[in-house]
């Protein structure tokens, strides 16, 4: 599927048949400015296929990649892009859920299990981490004797920033990556339907089994397959019984055209909000202080414009290719700070002001305990 300029290189293959298929990018992306990272030009995306499933019913399946550049211990204002990314990313997933269908959403999040942007995805969207799910006796590894690579794939799913991947051995790690061997930043996580369409014959969907893959070389070469592994999970689906579900006529196949909305019994608490909501105002503060510093840019890429032309007269001829490319090059400047100080400063500010705005109003309502009294008991 396809978004942005190159394309965000999302991908679902699926034996079932498929009954409708979705791309939704994401409102922020990075900097077109920011050209070498490349994010807001391939138009990182939720990807989704709904398919229909003999046992399931409705399954939607999605595939995302969230916003890059910051890394776990970036500065503040970094955060913002893939906060939003994940709330956006979280809503899709509620909404799919209301409507009766069962969730597996993978992707690479570019975000450790524990960090906001996943408390984000798992409270709000409702989703369970499978990696989580299997690997429940994990011990804490130690930062003084931390586990081997190989024990780090195995029982912590690291899957990018390993020693053992080509493209970042001896790579220089933050600190909780070098407690880890690596970062665990790709994920498959899963959910049932919303609870308003649970019956006492439902199937239930549960992660059995989780491993990482295609951590080996490509055959013949001396490289990776790509700067992150995969990850490989196994679903089990059980009867409300007990037992594994083989049979359609064995349970209830839950229906998506219920047309009241469901709301979860757990969601994102006050704390994550206000959390979050710091990060996204100081992203907002900095893309207003970096438009103004761009504007001013192309002032004075105007002024030079101007003193370049008006006294180019007094110059000897010798000198006149010189000027040229500077003009070609002081106008191109110009221009670039135009559009990323005036047009991408606003295409920003305005999701960020959507986003704070809905962050607020959602705070709001759980403090006054309104969405508490709609959930079911």
């Amino acid at each position: 599927m396809n978004s942005g300029a190159l394309g965000a290189g999302l991908v679902i293959l699926t034996r079932f048949p498929i009954l409708a298929a979705t791309i939704h990018p994401y409102s922020l992306n990075g900097s077109p400015i920011d050209v070498v990272a490349g994010d807001w030009f391939v138009g990182k995306a939720a990807a989704s296929i709904v398919f229909a499933h003999p046992i399931l019913g409705q399954v939607e399946v999605y595939n995302t990649h969230f916003f890059a550049k910051g890394g776990d211990e970036g500065p503040e204002h970094q955060r913002a892009h893939r906060l939003v990314n994940a709330w956006e990313f979280a809503k899709l997933v509620r909404q799919s859920a209301e409507v009766g269908r069962y969730i597996i959403a993978s992707g690479d999040f570019n975000r450790s299990p524990s960090t906001l942007p996943m408390d984000i995805i798992r409270d709000h969207a409702g989703l369970t981490d499978a990696w989580a799910v299997t690997h429940l006796d994990t011990p804490e590894p130690n930062l003084h004797n931390p586990p081997s690579p190989q024990d780090a794939i195995h029982l912590y799913g690291v899957t990018a920033d390993s020693p053992l991947n080509s493209y970042s051995a001896g790579k220089p790690l933050e600190h909780r990556a070098r407690k880890f061997q690596g970062k665990r930043l790709d994920y498959v996580l899963y959910r049932q339907p919303s609870s308003i369409h649970a019956t006492a014959r439902i199937p239930i969907l549960r992660a059995v089994d989780t491993r990482v893959v295609m951590t080996e070389l490509v055959p013949g070469y001396h490289f990776s397959y790509s700067d992150h592994f995969g990850v490989e999970a196994t679903f089990d689906i059980e009867a409300p019984g007990g037992g594994h579900a083989t049979e359609p006529t064995s349970v209830d196949i839950p229906t998506s055209n219920h047309p009241k909305p469901a709301l979860s019994q757990t969601d994102i608490s006050t704390d994550s909000i206000t959390e979050a909501l710091v990060s996204l105002t100081a992203r907002y503060r900095f893309a207003e202080s970096q438009a103004r510093k761009h504007l001013m840019t192309f002032v004075l890429c105007v002024l030079a414009l101007i003193a370049i032309i008006s006294t180019s007269p007094w110059f000897p001829s010798y000198v006149n290719p010189a000027l040229t490319l500077a003009t070609v090059a002081v106008a191109w400047c110009a221009t670039t700070m135009l559009y990323v100080g005036f047009v991408y400063g606003n295409w920003e500010v305005n999701p960020l002001t959507n986003i704070i705005e809905e962050l607020e109003l959602y705070r709001a309502a759980l403090e006054a305990g309104q969405l508490g009294r709609l959930r079911p008991q």
